[in-house]
């Protein structure tokens, strides 16, 4: 492939269009240019990348535009996410200061302690393509900031939205060979995670990609991996007393953004019996008002359409295994056009399906459990291998306390949606859901490394033990 075409989702029209790039090229780029950019002061990076939050704000409307037509995603959601842009650098650098400060502590003779920080170098970031702007930028800011060079892969699904994210920073001051583009699919993806002059990879995707990535970096310790990966995240609703409410957080959960975030709901567990079918029946309600268009529709809608075509195959298989496994469906993922990725929210009942395949199903599928009590509640919660995001809605503070102390994932909300974390806090998780390296305002800890020093201004030694008598040597 030495061309790469983007089209809409929700037209089919094509929108970008680029020519496929060189990994090796652009990590030599990076390289060259990393002593320079190292060597500034944080502060000049921090007004830097002050400019290029500007530089976003400057083109909002039109940002917003690209990547609504190139994801399918809602013109009203776009904007949130070019607003997270802007926001993240203002926190980014707050993260910088209070999670890499540089410390001074006072010894014996008047040494001094010091810790300080290093970038790592020239570090590779790999985006997905359901917030093309927010995640990848949620990488390269703080990377940026460290003092590292970067070259940024976007999905080849959303390459239009990376190279504005780029040519913005350029516009802004950033060096160009501070932030490389890469513009390929799959295979410019692997060449870039296999370049020996990289120092580290940030990823965001999907658990098997991440599966493979920590494989190919195990024997490579010296670099630094961060990855963020998807989850079977749960919901369960307990004891409500406002049923519309629960409803209605139920479906924010689930379906926003068409269902294709890591942090929705794919589980929602209930009472079985009286309360589980009210709750139940207030979702169709909810669900019955949902608007699947276009992102420029008037109304606007809740729900664009999926990424692509095969997207769409690939939930509708999904779907349809789920029933051949004995699921009772409750509301039909239906596919309104078979030319394009529009799907209808599905709501699924899978409480009698032994082998339910513990997998993200990344699209607007709920699967509805009914269990007895709340510790069976709690054991299908954490009935996964992921381990990203759950929340509670209903019980007391009591049940909340149980819940957050014996669920397995690193988001724990309480009646709140499962998605929708806040960028000033950690974001991330356990299980497949991650290794370890959490984002968002712990994104510094992975962007430098500490330098601990003992330092004195004139140099005094003595060994007290262990040496003969200078007194006792022969002459």
């Amino acid at each position: 492939m030495t061309h790469l075409i983007s089209t809409e989702p929700a037209t089919g029209a094509e929108l970008w269009s680029g020519d496929v790039g060189d990994a090796a090229t652009e990590v030599a780029a990076a390289r060259e240019a990393f002593p320079s950019w190292a060597a500034q002061s944080v502060t000049f990076r921090a007004e830097t990348l002050r400019r290029f939050a500007n530089e976003v704000r400057a083109e909002e409307g039109r940002f917003a535009d690209l990547i609504a037509r190139e994801t399918g995603k809602p013109l009203w959601e776009a904007k949130t996410e070019v607003a997270a842009v802007i926001n993240k650098v203002d926190i980014s650098i707050s993260a910088y200061l209070e999670r890499t400060p540089q410390r001074k502590l006072e010894a014996a003779l008047g040494q001094k302690i010091a810790v300080r920080h290093k970038p790592h170098g020239v570090l590779a970031v790999l985006g997905p393509y359901n917030f093309p702007a927010h995640l990848p930028n949620g990488h390269i800011v703080p990377a940026l900031l460290a003092g590292n060079t970067v070259v940024f892969k976007p999905s080849e699904k959303t390459p239009a939205t990376g190279a504005m994210l780029v040519a913005l920073m350029h516009r802004a001051g950033v060096p160009v060979g501070a932030v490389r583009l890469l513009i390929g699919g799959p295979d410019e993806g692997r060449a870039l995670a296999g370049e020996p002059d990289i120092d580290g990879l940030l990823f965001t995707g999907s658990a098997r990609a991440g599966q493979a990535l920590h494989r190919q970096f195990a024997d490579m310790p010296h670099k630094i991996l961060a990855l963020e990966l998807g989850g079977n995240n749960p919901l369960v609703v307990w004891d409500v007393k406002d049923v519309e409410s629960a409803a209605t957080i139920a479906v924010q959960s689930a379906f926003l953004s068409a269902g294709q975030r890591c942090t929705a709901a794919r589980r929602l567990i209930v009472r079985e019996g009286a309360e589980g079918d009210r709750l139940v029946a207030a979702i169709l309600k909810v669900m019955n008002r949902i608007i699947v268009d276009e992102p420029h529709a008037n109304p606007q809608p809740f729900m664009g359409p999926v990424i692509d075509l095969a997207a769409a195959d690939h939930l509708q298989t999904q779907f349809l295994d789920l029933m051949m496994k004995g699921a009772r469906v409750i509301r039909r993922l239906d596919r309104p056009s078979e030319t394009r990725p529009f799907l209808t929210p599905g709501l699924i009942d899978v409480t009698e399906v032994d082998d339910r395949p513990d997998e993200e199903l990344f699209g607007p599928v709920l699967q509805l459990i009914r269990v007895p009590d709340f510790e069976a509640a709690i054991r299908e919660a954490n009935n996964t291998r992921f381990g990203l995001a759950a929340s509670l809605v209903g019980g007391a503070p009591q049940l909340y306390d149980r819940f957050w102390s014996e669920v397995r994932a690193g988001v724990i909300n309480w009646n709140k949606p499962t998605n929708g974390a806040p960028s000033t806090a950690p974001f991330g998780g356990v299980g497949l859901s991650g290794n370890h390296r959490p984002s968002a305002f712990y994104a510094a800890d992975y962007c430098a490394y500490p330098v601990t020093s003992s330092e004195a201004e004139l140099a005094r030694a003595s060994i007290g033990e262990g040496l003969r008598d200078p007194n006792m040597l022969e002459d």
